[in-house]
C-alpha cells in the first residue's frame, strides 16, 4: 500500500505535468507534518506497551481466572474471552497480537470444551479487535492527527462505545449459549489442576496490574496531567513493570518486544509517507474538490451525506486496512463533514469528535470482513488448517451485526459519543 500510494502519487505527478519542483513540497510535508509530528510518538510507545503487556503473562491469568467467575454461566467461556478482550484493548490497544493472544490461550479450551467453531471463532475475533476503538487505540491517535483535533477528547468519546460493543457481545453470547447449549457448553469446574486460590484473592491479584496500567495511562491524560505522548511512555513503563514482576522481563522477550514494536511502527511510518505523497498530488490536482463537489452534488441532508460516508468506508474495509482507510479517505472528506449542519451543538471539535469515533467503529469491520479481514486470517493462522477459512467467515457475521447496531445507536444519539468529553472537558 504505501508503494503503491507514493507511486500512484508520482505517476500522476508525471503525467498531469506537475513541476518537479512541486514534489520537493512533499519531502519537506514528510518531515515537517510526520516526521516531527510529537503525536505520532504514542504510537511505537503504546505499540511497546501492548507487546510487552503480551509477554507478562497477565492475560493468561486472568482468563483462567475469569472462566472460574463464569464457569457456571451459560457462555461462560466465552464470557470471559470478550471481558479479557476489553482489559487487554484497554491495556494494549495492539489488534493483530490480541486477536493471535485470545485465539493461542482460549481456542484450545473452547473446543476441548465442545464449543461451535461459529461461537468460538467469532468471539476472539471480535473481542481481539476492540482495541481500535477503546482507548488507548492507536487508529485514535492518528485519527487526532489527521482531524486535528485533541486525542484526549477522542480516548474520552470512546469509552462507553467501546463498552458498548462489549457489551453487546456479552449479551449475544449470553442469549445464544442459553438458547443453544450445545454451541457453548458449561466448562468442568472439577479439574484438579484448577488454581486454589479463593477467587475474590485470585481476582485483585490478576487484575491489579492491568487496572493499575488502564489507570495510568488513561487516568494521566483524562485528568490533563499528561498528554497522550507521555501517557504512553508512562504506559511503556508501566507494562515492564508488570513483566518484571511476572519474571517475564528477560532478554529474550525484549529483544522480540523492540523488534516487533519496530516493525509495526515502520509499517505505519511507511504507509503514512505513500499515503502523504498521494494526498497532496491529489489536492494539486483537484482532487479533493471533485470529491467534495460529487458529495455534496447527491442532494442529500446531512444526515443522508454521513449514512453514505459511512456506507463508502464500511465498503472500503472489505479490501483496504483501516490505516490506509484513514489516511487516503479522511482528510478528502473533512472538508464536507466541516460543512454539515445538524444543530444540537454538533458543529466544530464536538461534530468532528462525533464523527472521528463513529469512523472508528465502522473501521473495526474492516479486521472481520471478507475477503481481507486481518483478524480472519491471523485465526486462520492459528487453527493450521483444520478449520475452513469458510466457516471463519460464517462465525463472525453475528459480531459484524453487532458491530453495526452500535454504529446505528452512536449515529442516532450522539449522547453516547458526546457526554463523557463534555461531563471531562
Amino acid at each position: 500500500m504505501a508503494f503503491i500510494l507514493g507511486g500512484l502519487g508520482i505517476l500522476f505527478s508525471f503525467i498531469a505535468g506537475i513541476p518537479m519542483a512541486f514534489l520537493g513540497t512533499v519531502g519537506s510535508r514528510i518531515f515537517g507534518g510526520v516526521i516531527e509530528n510529537w503525536l505520532f510518538l504514542a504510537i511505537p510507545l503504546f505499540v511497546f506497551m501492548g507487546l510487552a503487556l503480551e509477554k507478562s503473562g497477565v492475560a493468561k491469568n486472568l482468563l483462567l481466572t475469569l472462566q472460574r467467575l463464569f464457569g457456571r454461566t451459560p457462555g461462560g467461556l466465552a464470557i470471559s474471552v470478550a471481558i479479557l478482550g476489553v482489559v487487554m484493548a484497554a491495556s494494549t490497544g495492539i489488534i493483530g497480537a490480541s486477536v493471535v493472544m485470545l485465539g493461542l490461550l482460549s481456542l484450545p479450551v473452547m473446543l476441548k470444551q465442545g464449543y461451535r467453531p461459529e461461537m468460538a471463532w467469532g468471539v476472539i475475533a471480535a473481542s481481539g479487535t476492540l482495541g481500535i476503538l477503546i482507548p488507548p487505540s492507536i487508529i485514535l491517535v492518528i485519527m487526532g492527527s489527521i482531524l486535528q483535533i485533541s486525542v484526549g477528547a477522542l480516548f474520552k468519546a470512546a469509552i462507553i462505545p467501546g463498552l458498548m460493543l462489549g457489551g453487546l457481545y456479552i449479551a449475544y453470547i449470553f442469549i445464544t449459549a442459553s438458547l443453544k447449549p450445545a454451541w457453548a457448553p458449561p466448562a468442568d469446574m472439577d479439574d484438579e489442576n484448577a488454581d486454589n486460590t479463593p477467587l475474590v484473592f485470585a481476582l485483585l491479584r490478576d487484575l491489579l496490574g492491568p487496572v493499575f496500567l488502564i489507570a495510568a495511562v488513561l487516568g494521566s491524560i483524562m485528568m490533563g496531567i499528561a498528554t497522550p505522548t507521555e501517557a504512553a511512555a508512562i504506559g511503556a513503563a508501566g507494562s515492564l513493570v508488570l513483566a518484571a514482576a511476572a519474571r517475564q522481563l528477560t532478554m529474550k522477550n525484549l529483544r522480540s518486544v523492540v523488534r516487533s514494536t519496530s516493525d509495526t511502527s515502520a509499517m505505519i511510518l511507511f504507509v503514512v509517507i505513500g499515503a502523504t505523497c498521494f494526498s497532496v498530488v491529489f489536492k494539486r490536482l483537484g482532487g479533493d474538490t471533485m470529491i467534495e463537489e460529487i458529495i455534496t452534488g447527491t442532494g442529500l441532508g446531512p444526515y443522508g451525506l454521513l449514512m453514505l460516508l459511512m456506507g463508502l468506508i464500511f465498503v472500503l474495509g472489505f479490501f483496504l486496512e483501516l490505516v490506509e482507510i484513514s489516511f487516503v479517505i479522511l482528510p478528502l472528506v473533512i472538508p464536507v463533514v466541516e460543512t454539515l449542519q445538524f444543530g444540537n451543538g454538533l458543529s466544530g471539535q464536538p461534530l468532528m469528535v462525533w464523527f472521528a469515533i463513529l469512523v472508528a467503529i465502522n473501521l473495526q469491520t474492516s479486521f472481520l470482513t471478507p475477503p481481507f479481514g486481518y483478524a480472519l486470517f491471523y485465526l486462520k493462522g492459528i487453527t493450521k488448517g483444520q478449520i475452513s477459512i469458510g466457516t471463519i467467515y460464517r462465525s463472525i457475521l453475528p459480531f459484524v451485526g453487532l458491530q453495526v447496531f452500535g454504529l446505528l445507536l452512536c449515529f442516532l444519539l450522539p449522547q453516547i459519543v458526546l457526554w463523557l468529553p463534555g461531563m471531562m472537558p
